[in-house]
This record gives C-alpha cells, sequence and structure tokens, in this order.
C-alpha cells in the first residue's frame, strides 16, 4: 500500500488521467481510428491509389463497377510540359497526370503504331479502334511529325529536344510502362472515378472542418464565457442574452444561414460551424468561472497586485480546460456531422471537392438497387468518425473524473 500511494503521489493530474484513458479500451479504439483518419488526411496523394487533386480522375466508361474490378489502362502523355510544384503543396492537393488514361479491351501492335479496342463495360465489347503513335504515347511531343527510318522513330520532344530511337525499345517501354492493370478495390462512382481514393479524400475535410470550427469555438466560447463570469453585471446579462439568442435558433438552420452569408465553399463551412459551436463552451467556462473566482488562489493575485487578464487567462483558464477538452470532442463529432449534412443538401464544399457528404448524395438514388454500397461506404465512414470522437470524449470525461478511484490509494 504504502510504494502505491508513493506511485500515486508521484504522477501529474495529467499522467493520472492519461493512465485512466489507457485502460478505457472503447477510447484506445476511437483514439486508432482518429489517428488512421489523421495519417490519411495528411498524407493525402501519397496513399491514395488515385493521387490527382481531390481524386477526380474520372473514365466514363467504368462507371459503378464494383469492388474488385480491374481494367487495362492506356497511359498516354500529353504533350505539355509538366507542372512544377512544392512537396506541401502536392500533399495538401495533389497533382494532376501527365497522361490522359484510356481503358481498353485488347491491342496490338502494328508499325510504329499501337491499335487499341477501347473498353465499353458492355457484355460484348465492340469498343472503338483507336490508333496511336508509339512516340506520342511515351513522349510529350513538341508537335505530331514523327519519322520512321529503318526501325527507328525521329520526333522532337518538349524538353528534350530531337530523339532517335528504336522501335523496340518504344514497344519495350510501353508494354511495361504505360499499359497497366489498375483494380478498384471498393470499385468506381457514377463518373468512373475510384471510389475508395474519394472516400480517403474526403478524410481531409471531415477532420479540417472539425479543427477549425472547434478551433474558433474555443476562441470565442472562453474569452466571452471569462469575462462574462469573471466581471458579472451588465457584461454577464450581456453575454447570457446573447448566448440565449443564439441557442434558441436551431443549429443547422444558424450554418446554413451563415452559409448561405458567406457564400458557399470549403472555408466558408468551416467558419459557419465554427460560429455557431460556441455557445456550450461559453456556458461551461462561465460557470466555472463563478466558482472559480471565489477561490483564495484568485484573491491571492489580486492582492499581489496581478492584472485581471493575467488572473482570467493565466490561472483560471487552466482550471477550467477539463470540461472544455470534453466539450471540444463532442463538438468536433457534431461538426463532421453538420459538414456531411451541408454537403448532401449541397450547400457545403462544392465539387468536385470529395466529401462523406456529397458522394451519399451523388449515389443516394442506388440505395435501391444493386450498387447501394456507393452510398451506403461514406455513410460508414461518417459513422466510425463520429463514433470515434464520441468515445474519445466520454473516455477522456471519465479520466478527469476527480471523484474516479479506481488509481487512488484506499486508506
Amino acid at each position: 500500500m504504502d510504494n502505491k500511494v508513493k506511485d500515486i503521489s508521484s504522477k501529474s493530474l495529467s499522467q493520472i488521467a492519461w493512465h485512466r484513458l489507457k485502460k478505457n479500451k472503447l477510447s484506445l479504439f476511437g483514439l486508432s481510428i482518429i489517428f488512421l483518419a489523421i495519417l490519411v488526411a495528411f498524407l493525402g496523394p501519397i496513399v491514395r491509389p488515385d493521387g490527382t487533386p481531390q481524386s477526380n480522375d474520372q473514365i466514363l466508361e467504368i462507371t459503378t463497377k464494383k469492388p474488385g474490378f480491374s481494367v487495362d489502362i492506356l497511359k498516354v502523355k500529353k504533350n505539355q510540359k509538366q507542372k512544377e510544384i512544392g512537396v506541401f503543396e502536392y500533399i495538401s492537393v495533389g497533382v494532376d497526370n501527365d497522361f490522359t488514361t484510356v481503358p481498353i479491351y485488347d491491342y496490338s501492335f502494328e508499325g510504329y503504331n499501337l491499335i487499341i479496342e477501347k473498353y465499353t463495360g458492355a457484355n460484348i465489347n465492340n469498343g472503338q479502334i483507336l490508333k496511336y503513335n508509339l512516340a506520342d504515347i511515351v513522349y510529350a511531343l513538341d508537335h505530331n511529325e514523327v519519322t520512321e527510318s529503318e526501325g527507328y522513330l525521329d520526333f522532337y520532344t518538349i524538353d528534350g529536344g530531337k530523339q532517335h530511337i528504336a522501335i523496340t525499345d518504344l514497344v519495350a517501354t510501353i508494354k511495361e510502362d504505360c499499359i497497366v492493370s489498375r483494380k478498384y478495390i471498393l470499385g468506381t462512382d457514377k463518373y468512373g472515378r475510384d471510389l475508395l481514393s474519394r472516400l480517403m479524400a474526403g478524410t481531409w475535410i471531415s477532420l479540417f472542418v472539425g479543427f477549425i470550427s472547434v478551433f474558433i469555438s474555443l476562441v470565442i466560447g472562453i474569452t466571452l464565457g471569462a469575462l462574462s463570469g469573471y466581471f458579472r453585471g451588465w457584461l454577464d446579462d450581456l453575454v447570457m442574452w446573447f448566448i440565449n439568442v443564439v441557442w434558441s435558433i436551431p443549429t443547422l438552420l444558424l450554418v446554413i444561414a451563415i452559409t448561405m452569408a458567406l457564400g458557399k465553399g470549403t472555408w466558408q463551412v468551416f467558419i459557419a460551424v465554427g460560429l455557431t459551436m460556441w455557445v456550450e463552451v461559453a456556458r461551461v467556462v462561465r460557470g466555472q468561472m463563478l466558482s472559480l473566482r471565489e477561490k483564495e488562489f484568485v484573491e491571492a493575485g489580486k492582492a499581489l497586485g496581478f492584472t485581471n487578464v493575467r488572473i482570467i487567462f493565466k490561472h483560471i483558464i487552466p482550471n477550467v480546460l477539463g470540461p472544455v477538452i470534453v466539450i471540444s470532442a463532442i463538438n468536433f463529432a457534431a461538426a463532421i456531422l453538420i459538414e456531411a449534412g451541408l454537403s448532401f443538401l449541397g450547400i457545403g464544399a462544392q465539387p468536385p471537392q470529395a466529401t462523406w457528404g456529397k458522394i451519399i448524395a451523388e449515389h443516394k438514388g442506388y440505395i435501391i438497387t444493386g450498387k447501394a454500397y456507393l452510398a451506403i461506404l461514406p455513410g460508414i465512414a461518417i459513422i466510425l468518425m463520429v463514433l470515434a470522437f464520441v468515445l474519445v470524449g466520454n473516455g477522456i470525461r471519465d479520466a478527469l473524473d476527480s471523484k474516479a478511484v479506481d488509481d487512488m490509494p484506499s486508506v
């Protein structure tokens, strides 16, 4: 028992809370989902099968294909210079392909041309027959003039100048690098885009709407709640009147009104959601402030000549962060749901930005068909993300509970 008392006394309150949280398996499950989502969001195009901006590579011939679908793709080099972008832009946005993608059913080489039958997706393919110059497939040409001489092709590229390359080398390069088999693990959507990549790209919106809106709500809520509870009087009456007015308006309607005022778009949604979620934070901070302002350490600070701003933000606010963290976790989940609802209604992030709510809206008609998974999978993603933050919020609440006795020594 003495060893246990010594061990407990040597731990800070945050260490004790973390120790309690680690014992909560449901909270750890929620943390693992959140950590995975953060990795997917920040690594972005690096881990997505489709690394183009918003994973918007559309191949209309392969729309609404089922999970596990595979098709051969011909990659034809675009006759333009590749845009150079930085690492941050690549991770956060992605980069457009420097080639066009053509689904192929069959192909053959004839001289210095590639003959393909285009994939149509029908039971009997009967696709269009297309002819491509071998050099035009592999290189970005300065112009389309290509000449043949004794098994070699002569042409000019945008970056490398004049080229003299054997046809056999071009054929080998095309077989190895330009004709690839692409597998769609979760199938394709109604526009022929990789559904898995679209779901992964939607993670960015869901996480950032939570982070930005919670940050805005904390700044406004803590500031108004702290000033109201500390100074009381007419300021408290004014803030409480404002809180009650905002509280009386349905959240979704208020978000829609703010979004309409600010305009449709990603950042407008972030701001609109944040401006509606500060009320709960302000009420909790105000209640805690009314209690703590009468404590001895506040009187001591006043006696030492500390300013009210220092007493509020350096001495009192740190003591109310526990409940605020719990509310923030719940608000994070609520922000994800609100954003999904706005995107579903078409007033959230605009196409081609991938959002889970928008994916559901685009495929809601497939629910009564054999392809209901197109709308169900993004719904499952929303459920898992919201559940993760709710579980973590509940775990943090239990871990910060001063009445918990699981880690306290018996006397």
